[in-house]
């Protein structure tokens, strides 16, 4: 209860009405406008739950794991495309999780490992067209990929395709 007594301002609280308050301590609201007919409490809860999953998918795609970053993302279209990449980031990262989780490794881990893996060009006299040998990959690469039911091809055809990794785009950047 507020109170003022000349340049004094009294505040009482209530014990009762203080006590039943605290009980809601910790907790929070939802609203939506669908009935409960559509959609029970523990549903519109579990949905509520999701959307920290999506935030964290929103974060973890463009930061650490797949470093998804737009450039310019002004136009609606855009915007959703920028969307669909990183709902498909996400569930390339939760689908890996999933795979991965009897390895002990985390998907940045794993994405890591799998960075090292190389394939050998194949060109000259000898070989009638240009072409990527897939080396045996090492054990820990191997029960990456056997986690996820990748099998690698022996031979790639040469495509004459130049790959810009991270690193070759930095240092592009910097000469311009």
């Amino acid at each position: 209860m507020l109170s003022v007594s000349g340049h004094k301002i009294f505040l009482e609280k209530e014990a009762d009405l203080f006590m039943e308050a605290s009980k809601l301590d910790g907790c929070y609201v939802l609203k939506t406008d669908l009935s409960s007919q559509m959609a029970t409490k523990e549903v519109v809860h579990e949905r509520y739950k999701d959307l920290a999953l999506m935030e964290w998918a929103f974060r973890s795609s463009k930061t650490v794991q797949l470093e998804m970053r737009p450039i310019h993302v002004r136009l609606a279209t855009r915007t959703c495309g920028h969307a669909f990449e990183v709902m498909m980031a996400y569930r390339i990262i939760k689908e890996l999780a999933s795979c991965w989780q009897d390895l002990n490794v985390t998907v940045e881990e794993g994405i890591k490992e799998l960075t090292t893996f190389c394939a050998v060009e194949l060109c000259g006299e000898k070989v009638a067209a240009s072409c990527h040998q897939i080396p045996q990959p090492r054990e820990s690469i191997q029960r990456l990929l056997s986690a996820t039911g990748v099998r690698l091809p022996r031979v790639l055809p040469s495509r004459g395709v130049i790959v810009t990794t991270k690193k070759k785009l930095q240092k592009r950047r910097k000469i311009k």
